[in-house]
């Protein structure tokens, strides 16, 4: 429903409402009015044109209310009824009833519609009434009066009612209707709720197109094809009268003379009525095109002024309105944008950006007031590379700014005093137009400035000033939401980060000895989770074999004193017990009243010990199973390990390069990313050697997939290799190789070393094996070389190639090794299938003694990779036994002489 203000004018006191009864009133007197002048004008032409004797004009005169009585009387019942929704809302209204929806809105359709009905009922009702009226009125007075009137005054009399009267009657009625109804309209309005919704009626649109081309057709061609052809009937009458009787062939001239020029004139008027028309038309079916846009929320629609005309002075309007809807529409989006951040840094660059766009200016700076250092400061200026301005808060226009309280639009910087150029001077920017304004908070304290720079089309104008002051409204709202959210941020994180880096669960009790908070040690000693935490009574938190804690609350709690339990034992949740030691504290607000208690547990059980230490070894996986375990797993006994040795080829080399510093600091990222990799696989780290790592799989427990893994790890390790040295080569320095060897047996695992210092680690062949083999892949030039006793091991294919039958220095025995190539890639490796049958043909050729064959197909292997170091190494062999044959009991077994 509308409000009071809305239904002032409905209310039926409101100064100039239009009651039902006034509304009939004037639409009668409207209507007799203007059938009155109809009538009027065409007894003036008759009395000019149809040369009517004294006698006839008193027969006409006579006739004249019995012949409008017989079309006014339709008409007005038309009127009538045509009235009716109107009244039926202004009664109500009148009678200070409330107007309902649905009856204001089939009210207000009808008034809308009321002028083009009227120029219906009188074209085609009120017009051919009137023109048969005024026939049988002359023709009943030939009759009763005997006035003796001609056929053809006859005739021009209902054809001047039809054609002249008609036509003007139904376009004053037209516009009069229009006029009258605009306070009809408006009483109506304001309860329709700005819709035609559920209403059957629909308003009929008339176009100006449609009122040109009725005014043109009914105003100017019937009543100009009339006078053509009166004034040839008229004509003829007159030349008879003086008894010339002119043949059709004397007449013809004048006929086509008179003809030519109407259709000349009609034509004339019908071409510019519909060129008027389609102008018009044109041009405001444009901006009505326009005005759908903005309807559809199309903000960016803009008319071109193509014309000087009024309509150029509605598109300027039209565009200007669209110009400032952009900027609300730009405004609020900005000031919703900003009202959903609160992280400063992130705040003050996002509104720079939106006060440059919003001003359409080069850059714009935001100046944060700092009340302890006096200091105005920005994190960034937009546009410039300077990341912080610092300065006096009462230097600069800024600072004025700051201090007065008064915007600054200043046209040229340089000109004024108080502008200072360093600034330009270290970025090279030159500094035109200044716009400043003060950032007020809600209380009227200045905490900041927006500074706005050069303008882009020109200078700042006072639009910008209230652009500006709008946007600073919303950003010190914004600022000190931003600042306060900051601030509290902080101060959680700190408190959180305090909580989170001690290895003592803490947790917070309420008055009512409700849990508030606890951290993550907490809720791991007691072996619970947050949602079992949260919000519980403490007499709930612990198991009823924790009596000893809940008393020790309770006293804490009575005397205000903290305690201290020594070596207690906790009994967890998940049934477990735990040796821990106690602190219950008072926990009391700045005023010294108590809010609560603290509670702060220490955990130093064995388990937690035992992890803490073994964690650093092994992967999280691998010391879970040690602990479930128990310690009596580190004991030495033989099992089955593989074993995985890697080195950095070269290292003496980088080190000295690199100096001291940057050489652990290069150990450091490199161990980082390899060690991962053995943890991800669930290997254990057993030492470092200097650059060089040892890491076992398989123990302390043994697995069917130990040496998958360790060939897992291996792949892994040259992977996040190949990326650390992508990240090196940026920084520019040298990539890092690695070798890696891996040999899988029988080893000795357990704790080895002095009463005072032991160690976990594993000794055995396998480890000396796995040793020797890392050191082989520098003579064949391969990255991983592994043993057949891996290769057995295996319980899934992996990509390899056999390498050698190989004796190591200290080993008398063989052992075949193979180069695992799952860390390959087409760059590597190009056409790889390719290249390993040629590399078996050419190895089986080589163990078979045929060394020509052999170094052809060793050959074809290079074809398919250049730079394959095993089969550039064959190829010196088979030249070498080809020149020097083995002997024939040649067991193709090489001796490797170095480690």
């Amino acid at each position: 429903m509308a409000d009071d203000a809305t239904l002032a004018l409905a209310s039926p006191q409101a100064p100039g409402a239009v009651s039902a009864r006034r509304l009939n009133l004037q639409f009668a007197l409207q209507y007799c009015l203007a059938t009155t002048v109809a009538v009027a004008t065409t007894l003036v032409l008759s009395l000019i044109g149809l040369e009517f004797s004294a006698h006839q004009w008193w027969a006409i005169l006579a006739m004249v209310p019995a012949a409008a009585a017989s079309f006014i009387t339709p008409d007005l019942f038309l009127i009538r009824h045509q009235l009716r929704p109107l009244r039926i809302a202004l009664d109500q209204l009148d009678a200070g009833a409330e107007l309902g929806v649905a009856d204001a809105r089939a009210a207000l359709v009808r008034a809308l519609n009321l002028p083009f009905y009227a120029i219906v009922r009188v074209t085609l009702l009120h017009g051919p009434l009137a023109g048969f009226s005024g026939w049988w009125a002359m023709e009943l007075a030939n009759r009763w009066f005997d006035a003796g009137f001609a056929g053809w005054q006859i005739t021009i009399f209902a054809s001047l009612i039809f054609f002249f009267a008609s036509p003007g009657h139904a376009i004053v009625e037209f516009f009069a209707l229009s006029r009258r109804l605009v306070p009809v309209i408006d009483r109506i309005y304001p309860w329709c709720e700005g819709s035609y919704a559920g209403v059957a009626e629909k308003p009929v649109a008339i176009r100006l197109q449609s009122k040109l081309l009725y005014l043109c057709f009914f105003i100017t061609a019937l009543p100009l094809g009339f006078v053509a052809f009166s004034i040839i009937f008229k004509l003829d009458v007159i030349l008879r009268n003086m008894g010339v009787t002119p043949s059709p062939e004397a007449m013809r001239p004048l006929w086509f003379w008179i003809y030519s020029v109407l259709t000349v004139c009609l034509f004339g008027a019908l071409s510019m009525s519909y060129l008027t028309a389609n102008e018009v038309s044109r041009s405001a079916a444009k901006l009505l095109g326009g005005m759908n846009e903005v309807e559809r929320g199309n903000l960016s629609t803009h008319l071109k002024i193509t014309g000087t005309d009024e309509y150029a002075d509605l598109y300027r309007g039209f565009n200007l309105m669209i110009g400032g809807l952009q900027d609300e529409v730009r405004l609020l989006e900005v000031s919703q944008d900003l009202a959903g951040e609160l992280k400063l840094d992130v705040l003050i660059g996002r509104i720079l950006s939106a006060a440059t766009d919003l001003l359409e200016a080069d850059r714009s700076t935001l100046f944060v007031h700092d009340a302890e250092s006096h200091e105005l400061w920005s994190l960034l200026a937009d546009g410039l590379k300077v990341k912080e301005i610092r300065f006096p808060d009462t230097a600069g226009i800024a600072g004025t700014v700051l201090s007065t309280g008064r915007a600054e639009n200043i046209a040229d910087a340089y000109e004024d005093p108080r502008f200072n150029q360093d600034i330009d001077r270290k970025t090279g920017y030159r500094t035109r137009s200044i716009l400043c304004m003060p950032i007020v908070s809600k209380t009227g304290k200045r905490i900041g400035v927006t500074q706005v720079l050069n303008k882009k089309n020109g200078v700042f104008t006072p639009k910008d000033e209230q652009r500006l002051r709008a946007f600073t409204a919303q950003i010190a709202v914004t600022l000190e939401n931003a600042k306060l959210f900051d601030e509290v941020l902080a101060i959680k994180n700190y408190n959180e980060n305090i909580l989170a880096s001690t290895t003592n669960g803490v947790i917070t009790l309420n008055q009512k000895r409700y849990v508030v908070t606890a951290n993550a040690a907490a809720l791991k000693i007691l072996g619970i989770d947050n949602k079992t935490l949260s919000e519980q009574p403490f007499t709930q938190l612990f198991n009823e074999g924790n009596h000893w804690l809940t008393k020790a609350v309770e006293r804490v709690a009575e005397s205000g004193e903290p305690e201290a339990v020594v070596d207690a034992d906790l009994l967890r949740h998940d049934g477990n017990r735990a040796s821990v030691n106690l602190n219950c504290t008072p926990l009391n607000d700045a005023q010294g009243l108590s809010i609560g208690l603290v509670l702060s547990f220490e955990d130093f059980t064995s388990e937690k010990r035992v992890k803490s230490t073994m964690a650093r070894y092994m992967s999280q996986e691998v010391a879970d199973q040690l602990l479930a375990g128990g310690e009596s797993v580190l004991g030495g006994k033989l099992q089955k390990v593989s074993v995985l040795f890697s080195d950095v080829r070269g290292f003496t080399a980088v080190s000295e390069a690199l100096g001291a510093r940057e050489t652990v600091s290069m150990l450091n990222e490199y161990f980082e990313q390899m060690v991962e990799a053995i943890f991800q696989h669930k290997g254990i780290l057993d030492k470092y050697i200097g650059d060089a790592i040892m890491a076992l799989f398989g123990a302390p427990f043994e697995a069917a997939d130990d040496a998958d893994r360790a060939v897992a790890t291996a792949n892994g390790m040259l992977l996040a290799l190949d990326h650390l040295n992508v990240a090196r080569a940026v920084k520019g320095y040298a990539p890092l190789e690695i070798g890696i060897g891996i040999a899988t047996g029988d080893v000795i695992v357990g704790n080895i070393g002095s009463t005072r210092r032991m160690e976990y680690t594993v000794i055995g062949d396998g480890v000396n094996l796995a040793s020797r083999l890392e050191g082989a892949t520098k003579h064949y030039g391969v990255r991983v070389l592994i043993s057949e006793s891996t290769v057995a091991a295996l319980t899934t294919p992996i990509l390899m190639r056999e390498i050698d039958r190989l004796r190591v220095k200290g080993k008398d025995r063989a052992v075949t090794v193979f180069e695992v190539l799952g860390h390959s890639d087409t760059h590597t490796l190009p056409a790889t299938a390719q290249c390993l049958q040629s590399w078996d043909n050419a190895l089986s050729a080589y163990r078979a003694r045929r060394f020509e064959a052999a170094e052809a197909a060793f050959h074809e292997v290079l074809s398919h990779h250049a730079t394959d170091k095993p089969a550039q190494l064959y190829i010196g062999r088979c030249r070498h036994y080809a020149e020097n044959p083995p002997p024939a009991d040649w067991d193709t077994v090489w001796r490797l002489a170095e480690k």
